[in-house]
């Protein structure tokens, strides 16, 4: 489906790495198809001077090596790290800078991470400046000699604006300062972007997204190429001990096997809701990559191998009356926090997960009372197109009919 809308032709093994490179049955002394669940904290050493592969469940666990082995197939990396949430992974990533250094990010992100790098890095002794990283010029007037991280989110949560992640790494490289290109990959999953292929340095996930897929696990996700971060990340995890539990990433595995399954699923759920939404008259905009109406949408196809079911749509007057009377109509979709489950959610970003960025720089940033963010699920289409119509025709009445 993607690749006949002019996406990127994905790789066609990429399901079967998902499905086997989670462990070989032959590694377990009883050849299990599933790879267990190693509850241990701690393992038998036969020598105080020639220690096993497996110490201390801190430092490593055979479930969770499963886990990561897979997930850095998936991403085209060498190295993985798994921590505790996506946050986890944010501040891990983050303790690579040290007090004076320079950390470039834009202000239009997840909720989650502009609060951590304004109130958090910055009391690390980390300078952070917030610029918009769609222009290269921009980017290039603030880097510094100093600068050692850029954050990039693409598409950004929630007004789905694209970062060109190979552009930017270019940028990085003829700036010589060695900064850090870290990608939030979460909106996407490596089934549909791999940062590290177009030059990024490290990818993150908030795994309790689309790679957990079902709402049920907290976890993140650390992803590199290089030896030397691989190294300081792992003993940043070691020590700061934000590692995941051997059920969850029991869990967690489970799931990547369907990945690109479930992504194939979200992406033309969210396609179809988002043409219906384009044209419907209570909608003021819709703002979906896939949609040749995006102002991104010829990068979207170059840097992407498809299209998430994420994207947000703004109802027509911009007013918390009617998004919350378009909220609370609804019946199939879910009106809760979060994304990339099998089921249906709206989030109102304004309340609910932007509400630390100041009003006018919420509205500045297109983070209105009337932007709706959606995360299609997995039921079928036209439920989910009928429940948003009934719920937009429920919130702005005068002069709607049925378009079904």
């Amino acid at each position: 489906m993607a690749e006949d809308l002019g996406y990127l032709k994905n790789d066609p093994s990429f399901c079967t790495r998902a499905v086997h490179k989670s462990g070989n049955p032959d590694d377990w002394t009883h050849a299990p198809l599933v790879p267990p669940i190693t509850l241990a904290t701690t393992f038998k050493q036969n020598s105080p001077t020639k220690l096993g592969t497996h110490l201390y469940t801190r430092i490593s666990n055979p479930t969770r090596d499963c886990l990561e082995s897979c997930l850095a197939a998936l991403e085209d990396a060498k190295h993985c790290l798994t921590v505790s949430s996506g946050l986890a992974a944010l501040n891990t990533i983050t303790h690579l800078l040290r007090p004076g250094d320079h950390l470039i990010s834009m202000e239009d992100l997840y909720g989650g991470t502009y609060t951590f790098f304004k109130n958090i890095a910055r009391n690390m002794g980390i300078e952070v400046q917030f610029t918009d990283l769609r222009d290269l010029s921009a980017l290039k007037k603030a880097l510094r000699r100093n600068t050692k991280m850029v954050w990039v989110e693409t598409p950004t949560n929630p007004t789905m604006k694209l970062i060109d992640i190979a552009a930017v790494a270019t940028t990085l490289k003829e700036h010589g300062a060695g900064a850090i290109m870290v990608v939030d990959n979460t909106f996407m999953s490596p089934y549909y972007q791999r940062p590290l292929t177009l030059g990024a340095d490290i990818v993150m996930h908030s795994m309790t997204k689309y790679l957990g897929g079902h709402s049920d696990v907290v976890m993140g996700g650390i992803l590199t190429n290089r030896d030397d971060l691989y190294e300081k990340l792992s003993f940043l995890r070691t020590i700061g001990g934000p590692v995941p539990s051997p059920f969850d990433c029991y869990l967690m595995t489970r799931s990547l096997k369907t990945l690109s399954l479930r992504m194939e699923r979200h992406m033309s759920n969210g396609l179809a809701v988002a043409r219906f939404l384009e044209t419907h008259p209570c909608v003021e905009k819709v703002l979906h990559p896939g949609l040749p109406s995006h102002p991104q949408h010829e990068l979207a196809k170059r840097q992407n191998y498809g299209h998430s079911g994420m994207f947000s749509f703004c109802v027509k007057g911009n007013d918390m009356a009617i998004s919350t009377k378009f909220l609370t109509s609804l019946k199939v979709f879910t009106l809760t926090v979060s994304l990339a489950g099998p089921e249906s959610i709206c989030t109102l970003p304004a309340t609910m997960t932007q509400n630390a960025l100041y009003k006018e720089r919420r509205e500045r940033y297109g983070i209105t009372d009337g932007l709706i963010r959606v995360s299609c699920g997995l039921e079928a289409t036209q439920d989910l197109i009928e429940d948003i119509d009934q719920a937009l025709r429920a919130a702005i009445p005068e002069g709607i009919t049925s378009r079904l």
